[in-house]
């Protein structure tokens, strides 16, 4: 591999030619199921002939003119996201971690604009993952990842994942906001309990609190609801949004509120490439797409039959695999032996997943992944389990 390339990732030696649906063709003539989709991020696949369409025509007319200008295809796609969600306004940025940013800038200036600048700081989980900027490690909190990069941002305070009494603990003067993802992805496909949410919504209203979350993983579709936070009928302050939004052409969103985003005025936030007409020209194809009539009754059907599948390979080969957890078409694998080991038996059987934490094997197919695909990477999965079963039987 090119040392050229800074070293931050433990890359897999293994590079692809081209893609198509939920597959892709591997430069030694390999072909694999891929259930990572690019982290979460290829919600229509590879190649899907009205993404390229749109993207090929937008960049054949325009790709960027700034923010100095109207963009018309970020107007239509703003449009649509406020249309099928809380919100009534959205900014456009280029990632998950640049949206969390924006959203804590956001939930601190709302309070500051009203009279409580001192209200700065944000309520965050133990197993978050927010993103990689200095204030978004903050809010992640994992010391891994903080190491090394001086002193960490402060105005962010750590709680157990689920607990409210924690949550409620922790609430000073100063408490701006309450920031949480409705599955933890990262630290190894982790749902809020039933409930949790609306009683996170009730303790924002009762303290004056913004309730804002992270959809950047679980948002479009992922959970087979066009946000998930739709399953505990609640309505959030903000939320970001990232991966899923573009199909893979880079683009990230805050949606907020208008009592929210009247605080943000000309020259209090900005993106030099958020939202232009490349990125939105994408980001309408995909979320015409999910917001199909039957799309994402169909991803809630085949996750409901993944679950029961995943279920039943736990039951089977529990020294393999203890438990899965998830929703939709987000799952998680909690693994007996190492999950980096995991995934290299499972990717020699033509099936690509990610790793997560807690030695979790994380199955993020894309959106159109078929039943039968989903058999398929099922198959995969259990000769995986059998090659551990045998290798710990001839130990």
């Amino acid at each position: 591999m090119s040392s050229a390339l800074l070293p931050v990732f433990n890359r897999i030696d293994l590079s692809f030619e081209r893609g198509e649906g939920c597959w892709l063709f591997a430069s030694d003539g390999r072909r694999y199921l891929d259930f990572g989709s690019g982290i979460a991020v290829s919600s229509l696949g590879h190649g899907h002939e009205a993404l390229v369409a749109a993207i090929t025509e937008q960049a054949r007319r325009v790709i960027h003119v700034s923010n100095l200008y109207r963009i018309p295809q970020a107007e239509i796609l703003a449009e649509k996201l406020v249309a099928n969600s809380f919100a009534d306004q959205v900014f456009f940025c280029n990632s998950g971690a640049e949206a969390n940013e924006g959203l804590i800038k956001m939930v601190r200036r709302f309070h500051a604009e009203n009279g409580h600048p001192e209200r700065q700081r944000l309520i965050c989980f133990h197993g978050a993952f927010h993103g990689r900027t200095l204030a978004t490690l903050a809010a992640t909190g994992n010391e891994n990842y903080l190491k090394g990069f001086g002193p960490p941002a402060d105005g962010f305070d750590h709680v157990a994942f689920n607990n409210m009494n924690e949550v409620r603990a922790a609430i000073t003067p100063q408490t701006a906001g309450i920031l949480v993802e409705p599955i933890q992805g990262e630290s190894g496909v982790k749902p809020l309990s039933t409930g949790f949410l609306k009683a996170l919504r009730q303790t924002c209203d009762e303290y004056g609190l913004l309730l804002a979350l992270d959809e950047v993983q679980t948002g479009i579709g992922r959970t087979g609801k066009l946000f998930a936070y739709e399953w505990e009928g609640i309505s959030p302050d903000v939320i970001s949004l990232a991966k899923g939004l573009g199909g893979g052409v880079p683009i990230g969103a805050i949606l907020v509120k208008s009592h929210v985003g009247q605080a943000m005025t000309p020259g209090t936030h900005g993106s030099t490439f958020g939202g232009n007409p490349l990125a939105c020209a994408a980001g309408n194809v995909v979320l015409d797409i999910v917001t199909h009539p039957g799309f994402l009754e169909r991803v809630e059907r085949t996750g409901r039959i993944l679950s029961e599948k995943l279920g039943a390979l736990c039951q089977h080969y529990g020294a393999v695999f203890t438990l899965a957890r998830g929703r939709g078409l987000i799952w998680g694998l909690k693994c007996v032996p190492p999950v980096a080991e995991v995934m290299k038996v499972a990717r020699g059987y033509g099936l690509l997943c990610t790793a997560a934490g807690d030695n979790t094997l994380r199955l993020i197919p894309p959106l159109i992944v078929s039943e039968a695909e989903c058999a398929i990477a099922l198959d995969a999965l259990e000769k995986t389990a059998q090659h551990f079963t045998l290798s710990s039987t001839e130990s």
